[in-house]
């Protein structure tokens, strides 16, 4: 008897295993064939657009360590600025507490990298990549604009804001190799499953929208 119990816990974990496997495989291809085209490295090939939403960031990690992701991030919204693609950008992260900043982080490296502070605006409840996406239209009136982020990020972005009928392009800023950032490859793994269900099974809303906030893009 625990022979044939033995059996069958493996070959439960087997077929979830391969499931498990199916799902992400098949979440990371929906997202990468919906919105690749979308996503270019090169700043003179994207269209114009109003504003850019530049997806958060820390500049360090949660044990001190500096965020390979984030001076990369921030440099390429510059170059999008100072290449007159857009007229503002849209700093969206977390905010979470006081000790933790992402949009003033962010904002405070486009003031160092040239870009005016008064073409910045803070959107401070971008808890997640779908919240900012969404809240750029809903909250900050942008109903087209290029998302700025590392290629994998951007794809999930403009994903998302195509299912949302918004429409994205994104800004490709320069990649970390994998092997310096395991943890985060690993995790956008599982983030890709859930947009596919935040979107399709889900139908996931912002936590917070509130007031609307002008951006000035004149």
């Amino acid at each position: 008897m625990e022979a044939v119990l033995k059996r069958w816990c493996l070959r439960f974990a087997v077929v979830l295993g391969a499931v498990v496997v199916m799902l992400i495989c098949g979440s990371e291809w929906r997202i990468a064939n919906l919105a690749k085209e979308r996503c270019l490295d090169d700043v003179n090939a994207l269209p114009e657009a109003p504003a850019a939403v530049v997806l958060g960031a820390s500049p360090t990690l949660a044990d001190g360590r500096a965020n390979l992701f984030f001076l990369p991030r921030l440099e390429a919204a510059a170059a999008l600025f100072n290449a007159g693609k857009v007229k503002a950008l849209i700093v969206s992260g977390d905010n979470g507490s006081r000790q933790y900043d992402e949009p003033t982080e962010m904002k405070r490296l486009l003031v160092h990298l040239g870009v005016p502070e008064t073409k910045i605006v803070c959107d401070y409840a971008g808890f997640r990549t779908l919240d900012s996406i969404v809240r750029a239209r809903e909250v900050f009136g942008q109903p087209r604009f290029i998302v700025v982020s590392q290629r994998f990020h951007n794809q999930r972005a403009v994903y998302l804001a195509k299912a949302f009928g918004i429409d994205a392009w994104g800004l490709n800023a320069k990649d970390v190799p994998v092997a310096l950032s395991w943890k985060t490859f690993l995790r956008e793994k599982l983030a890709c499953v859930k947009a596919v269900l935040d979107v399709n099974v889900l139908h996931t809303q912002p936590k917070f929208l509130g007031e609307k906030v002008a951006v000035p893009v004149e």
